[in-house]
């Protein structure tokens, strides 16, 4: 019985093979037959094509053909369509800008560091075809994944703080009233922006762009793509763009303004040596400024508690490989990140707009009126003070840290030789950094 057993089981494992192996025979005939029907198929519809035709079909592959011949239903990496400008001579006009920009960042070193990430992420941006800006685009990615939701300028504003020295503030307190006033130009500019766009029609900018617009006038690149990101989107490049350029620009546009309102005698004004400040002011003074933004605008806590957050790392002085990190490998990996995701919204048909030149407009008088707010201030408290107040540390009042600082100085210097006035206009300049967070708070809890 056991061998009938065998011998039966034997006699069904052979009958199940064969049938797999026919089966599998007529698959493969199946699947042969199938391609060469494509095969068949395909050498039906070739067309042989010449050595010309092969050239002309690259040619349309290329990014030259799409300059020349701009098509209708072509995208940007956003989904919307684009006008045969944008495809065609936008883009040359593009590329003739962004060259300007490399040539500021690196023959005249205006402010090289995001200038020329900015303008490499705009040339990128502008390149057709590749389609870098898409979603799934190298720029793209990077937008979305620090820009849009606004957690690069975080960042930066962290490196900022673990490089500041709040010394030369609490040294001399009085001075963050210089930093208040020069943010009159972010206010300033924001009413004039409203009244220029509802009563003349020269712009077309809402109650939001104008607030996005007037934060160039801070002179802090970080809160002004922190506030257009959250307030204006669609303006971003060129108030990033304004912001920095104008950052850069400090050396030029402010020693003018500053001889215009003050006289030889005033800025030949020698500051007293400010009183040493120990360590445990420099520990506590962060804590404070989050405490106080916490309970009076916690919208302005994501930049204040980053900047307070790398200050006090800093000031603790246990924790030297994060602080040492924070102002050297993440803030330069950040900026690159930041750079390229700007430079992604310098995008020909976004950037080229009548509003780009309402922006840089704007945002000059801002930055020159905050400027000058900062001047006149310090003027009043010279005239009010038993101590004697240079003038010139008021346009140090704007956030440009340090540079309107080192240009207070060298205007005072040049006016009265080995009259230093660094560390004096560090006071207001540090305080402007934390009256731009605060307008930036304002604003977004206006429009919230």
């Amino acid at each position: 019985m056991k061998f009938k057993h065998l011998l039966l089981s034997l006699l069904f494992a052979f009958a199940f093979l064969t049938n797999a192996a026919t089966a599998s025979e007529h698959a493969s005939a199946s699947e042969f037959k199938t391609q060469e029907q494509l095969i068949a198929q395909e050498k039906a519809t070739y067309q042989p094509k010449s050595v010309t035709d092969l050239i002309i079909s690259f040619f349309h592959t290329t990014g030259l053909d799409a300059i020349v011949n701009p098509k209708d239903g072509v995208k940007n990496g956003q989904g919307v369509e684009m006008s045969h400008f944008a495809q065609s001579w936008g883009r040359v006009i593009m590329f003739l800008i962004i060259f300007i920009l490399f040539y500021l960042a690196i023959g005249k070193g205006f402010e090289p560091l995001l200038l020329l990430p900015i303008a490499f992420g705009g040339l990128l941006a502008n390149i057709p075809i590749a389609n870098m800006t898409g979603p799934h685009g190298m720029l793209g990615i990077i937008y979305n994944m620090g820009i849009a939701n606004e957690f690069f300028p975080l960042l930066i504003f962290m490196g900022v703080g673990a490089m500041t020295d709040f010394g030369p503030l609490l040294s001399n307190p009085k001075t963050a009233l210089l930093g208040g006033a020069a943010q009159f130009g972010i206010f300033g500019s924001l009413v004039g922006a409203a009244a220029l766009s509802q009563y003349t029609g020269m712009v077309d900018f809402t109650l939001k762009q104008s607030a996005a617009i007037s934060i160039i006038g801070g002179a802090d690149g970080p809160t002004s793509i922190f506030i257009a990101s959250a307030l204006a989107p669609e303006m971003l490049g060129a108030i990033a763009v304004a912001a920095y350029s104008y950052m850069a620009l400090v050396p030029v546009i402010q020693p003018p303004i500053m001889r215009a309102l003050t006289t030889k005698e005033e800025r030949q004004i020698v500051m007293k040596t400010t009183r040493k400040v120990h360590r445990m002011e420099k520990l506590i003074f962060p804590l404070v400024v989050v405490m106080m933004i916490a309970l009076i605008l916690p919208d302005a806590a994501p930049l204040m508690g980053s900047f307070a957050f790398g200050n006090f790392a800093k000031e603790s002085g246990v924790v030297d490989r994060l602080s040492n990190e924070m102002q050297n490998s993440l803030i330069n990996i950040v900026t690159i990140f930041l750079g390229f995701g700007v430079g992604m919204t310098l995008q020909a048909d976004k950037f080229l707009v009548a509003e780009t030149l309402g922006i840089m407009v704007i945002g000059l008088l801002a930055f020159a009126g905050g400027t000058a707010a900062g001047v006149l201030m310090a003027k009043l408290m010279n005239k009010l003070s038993k101590e004697p107040i240079n003038p010139l540390i008021g346009a140090a009042g704007v956030s440009a840290v340090p540079m309107a600082a080192r240009v207070a100085s060298k205007v005072g210097s040049e006016e009265k030789p080995g009259n230093i006035l660094l560390m004096h206009a560090m006071g207001p300049n540090v305080a402007g950094v934390i009256g731009s967070a605060v307008a930036a708070g304002v604003l977004l809890s206006i429009f919230k």
